[in-house]
């Protein structure tokens, strides 16, 4: 009797074990590749950052480059909102000779999932007005990218 007793408690504990795998494995945050994929991580977070920095920095002579650069990073809904930018901008930054760095000093990726990211990314940005001087400020986005053709592009940016 006590043998089966000890077998048919091994039998329910080992249910419950599978019962709590099959849990643990069926959780968001398990099918989270951010959590989990450290090189793919790595890598969206740092072709974010190289996107944001190209796009987020110009001087007045250089602004033709910088919306090529611009067409090759952005897609969807983010070139959209790049181009309304550039448009409102554009006779500012000629007259003001206005120079602009931006540099991303810290990208947290929220969600990976297969082709898709959206990250959280800080960014610094300087810049330089003529003979005005030099100012600094900070920026908050929620970046959402997707892959096409192996590169990570920037499909939305939200401030925040």
């Amino acid at each position: 009797m006590v043998p089966a007793v000890c077998a048919a408690l091994l039998v329910l504990a080992g249910c419950g074990f599978f019962y709590g795998a099959h849990q643990a494995r069926s959780t968001p945050s398990a099918a989270n590749r951010a959590l989990t994929d450290a090189e793919e991580t790595t890598r969206v977070a740092g072709d974010v950052d190289n996107a944001l920095a190209r796009v987020f920095s110009y001087t007045p002579d250089g602004l033709e480059a910088t919306e090529r650069a611009a067409r090759s990073v952005l897609a969807g809904r983010a070139q959209r909102q790049y181009t309304e930018l550039m448009e409102r901008i554009r006779a500012d930054v000629a007259a003001r000779r206005v120079t602009l760095s931006t540099q991303a000093v810290r990208t947290g990726v929220i969600e990976l999932d297969g082709d898709s990211a959206r990250l959280l990314v800080f960014l610094d940005q300087i810049s330089h007005r003529g003979k005005a001087g030099t100012t600094s400020a900070a920026a908050q986005l929620t970046v959402t990218a997707r892959r096409e053709d192996d590169q990570w592009r920037i499909v939305d940016i939200k401030t925040r």
